[in-house]
């Protein structure tokens, strides 16, 4: 009895740190486990944040040892502290969907259409049992924030390979659609229509140079994109473009990144980037740290972004608070 109680102490114990820690957070601490306010990891990789009405939206890929499962959604008012809302699109039961188990569904977005009034995602999709040939885009619609999301279709945008992607509103309230494309040696852009469930004739390339998991932000009436090298699970250095039109053309700046690892992106990549709201020049760059052998313990790398001689510089630091880094 006694053995059966110290082994119950120590797991409660555990599972109340977790507990404790998404409770008592008042700081970033990238690349360490990120726990929600049950005390369970976050699952919510490749994501993107939108922010309504005061309140922060993570998305992202739930992800299990390996398969995918779907896109998951959590909610925050502070951007430490996150409530797991639940499965915003699961994967289909129907063997014949396209989202049905056994496919992919990455790098999820959702950004909000004021004239429909639909919340719409969209994600990198692989068909069941296609491995990477399918390549094409998908999109999902819903009235609320939170889900659930309703699948509506995928496609090749304008014909074109559609793999790691985001998505951008820019000042206009224009979308537009950045993904990796020709087997990821090409990044374009394509603007998307006024419902945000298509793309338009727009659709540019922007550099050929075998990059993905671009992550796109304005600054000034400028836009810089971030992006990764393809080499699989394993992490590269990072890039950041700069261009006084969102189509074009774009100028390299170089690596942002500063510190130690700062060749291998800190040993992540990245997947979005957060201007944080009420704050002046305030951003937040975001990347995943992947575990392929066990995806879902893929750690959150949460770093701010800094200008030097006007250009951004990403800057590791194994502790940060808005209120500090950012007093405006």
């Amino acid at each position: 009895m006694k053995k059966l109680f110290l082994t119950f102490s120590l797991l409660t114990g555990l599972v109340t740190s977790g507990f404790s820690q998404s409770q008592k957070r008042d700081a970033f601490t990238p690349g360490e486990r990120w726990y929600d306010e049950n005390g369970e990891l976050i699952n919510a990789h490749g994501g993107g944040l939108l922010y309504d009405r005061g309140t922060y939206y993570w998305f992202g890929e739930i992800r299990g040892t390996k398969a995918s499962e779907g896109v998951s959604v959590y909610t925050s008012k502070d951007l430490y502290h996150w409530k797991n809302q639940g499965v915003a699109l699961p994967k289909s039961s129907d063997p014949t969907s396209e989202i049905a188990v056994g496919g992919l569904m990455e790098r999820p977005k959702v950004i909000y259409n004021p004239k429909t009034k639909q919340y719409v995602m969209w994600f990198h999709l692989e068909l069941p049992g296609k491995g990477y040939d399918a390549a094409r885009a998908g999109v999902a619609v819903s009235d609320k924030a939170t889900g659930p999301y309703r699948y509506v279709k995928s496609f090749r945008p304008n014909g074109h390979m559609s793999r790691d992607m985001t998505l951008f509103v820019d000042d206009d309230g224009s979308a537009y659609h950045v993904y990796a494309a020709r087997d990821n040696y090409d990044l374009r852009i394509a603007k998307l229509t006024d419902d945000f469930l298509s793309v338009t004739t727009q659709d540019t390339l922007l550099f050929s140079k075998h990059r993905e998991a671009p992550a796109l932000f304005k600054k000034e009436g400028k836009y810089y994109l971030i992006t990764s090298g393809c080499t699989g699970w394993k992490p590269n250095a990072a890039s950041v473009h700069v261009a006084s039109s969102l189509m074009g053309p774009y100028q390299l700046l170089g690596d942002p990144m500063r510190g130690p690892n700062a060749e291998l992106t800190f040993d992540g990549q990245s997947t979005y980037i957060l201007p944080v709201p009420g704050k002046k020049d305030a951003y937040i760059f975001m990347a995943d740290r992947w575990n392929p052998k066990d995806l879902k313990d893929s750690r959150y790398l949460w770093l701010p972004i800094q200008f030097e001689k006007g250009q951004p510089v990403i800057t590791w630091t194994d502790r940060w608070n808005l209120r500090s880094t950012f007093p405006k």
